[in-house]
């Protein structure tokens, strides 16, 4: 207890109470002395004037001190704070003169006041963009509901057409080929409708309990449907039990299926896909749930790195009937999720895409109204 007395006695720079108390004892010992003085042997004008003015300096010497070092003390303390913030802090504050002078705190304190404007500057032109990407998102949404109306109702008189048509002529008829032609055009306009339409307006996800190895198994049975004549080897490791936790399946299986769809998509005549997960511990945090990680990859012949900084972007394809939609609708739904998606990949060794996802395991329930 006397140490932490005693320490905060000593602390420097002292505190504006310890310099006042300083100041006034430094003023009351000026001026008893000088009372003394004066009684004991008298006093002159000059010399009561050189004493007002050493006890005037003394003051303003000590204020002037106090004020140096206490700035110094909360631009310590700021640095700190900032360097936390953005480690990168100190590189953007170069100080030429001497650390400990009046000017190089001025000229710091004019950096970092520059820097925060150009920060929160930076911060509104973002806000601003993000602002206009969601109102063009909005118009979007409206104009594919418009457009997927307009479409859709011709569109599915003309598959029923050709339906009737093919009908009428046998298998071995040579325009038989050009009606299929016909048909599988039809549903790649379909498909491009439903994308279109789940982009511009995204479903949100019905959360639930549900078991991951399930999914996968459902995922790969789709998958396997759409192999043709590649030779693929499926693969999974998959944690053991299979984890439960609170997701939407449905989605989580269509973000998979576009995965693995690509996959293939990525393969020559042959090759392998492994889709793989395991659980990540959290952080040790009481709010903090573990997280699954579950990865899809492929051998196939990899993607440049100016490929894999635009692959995610809505309609950039790289594939002659893609539409460019299937990873940033998937990217959609896993945030939606709370997770991540992300994707490495080497060119002539394959592609690795990895979703990360929190692994809540409980399901919020709707509060019980009291009658």
């Amino acid at each position: 207890m006397e140490q932490s007395g005693l320490k905060r006695l000593l602390r420097f720079p002292p505190t504006f109470h310890q310099n006042l108390v300083v100041l006034l004892a430094s003023l009351a010992g000026i001026i008893v002395l000088t009372v003394l003085e004066a009684y004991r042997r008298g006093i002159g004008f000059t010399l009561g004037l050189g004493i007002a003015l050493l006890a005037a300096l003394c003051a303003a010497t000590g204020m002037l001190v106090y004020q140096e070092r206490r700035s110094w003390a909360l631009l310590g303390e700021l640095r700190a704070t900032l360097s936390k913030i953005a480690p990168t802090y100190p590189a953007l504050v170069q100080i030429a003169p001497p650390p400990s002078s009046t000017l190089a705190l001025e000229k710091e304190i004019r950096s970092l006041t520059e820097n925060w404007r150009d920060f929160c500057d930076h911060c509104q032109r973002s806000h601003d963009t993000e602002m206009l990407q969601a109102e063009h998102l909005a118009t979007m949404g409206e104009l594919a509901a418009g457009l997927a109306h307009e479409i859709r109702n011709p569109l599915a008189g003309i598959a029923g057409a050709i339906e009737i048509i093919t009908k009428d002529f046998p298998k071995d008829h040579p325009d038989r080929e050009i009606l299929d032609d016909l048909r599988q055009e039809a549903r790649r306009i379909e498909k491009v409708l439903n994308d279109l339409l789940a982009y511009a307006r995204p479903k949100p996800p019905q959360f639930g309990m549900a078991d991951l190895q399930e999914t996968v198994a459902r995922t790969l049975q789709l998958a396997r449907q759409q192999v043709g004549d590649k030779r693929v080897d499926f693969s999974t490791q998959l944690p053991s039990p299979s984890p439960r936790f609170r997701m939407d399946p449905e989605q989580l299986h269509q973000v998979l299926l576009n995965l693995v769809l690509n996959a293939i998509q990525a393969l020559g005549p042959e090759g392998k896909i492994l889709i793989e997960a395991r659980i990540l511990a959290g952080s040790g945090a009481p709010n903090r749930s573990d997280t699954i990680e579950i990865s899809v990859a492929d051998t196939g012949g990899g993607i440049s790195r100016e490929q894999l900084e635009k692959i995610f972007r809505p309609f950039y394809t790289t594939r002659k009937n893609g539409t460019g939609l299937g990873l940033s609708l998937s990217r959609r739904i896993i945030s939606q999720h709370g997770g991540t998606l992300t994707a490495e990949s080497e060119l002539k060794k394959g592609s690795r895409f990895i979703i990360r996802l929190p692994m809540r395991q409980a399901v919020l329930e709707a509060p019980v109204l009291k009658s």
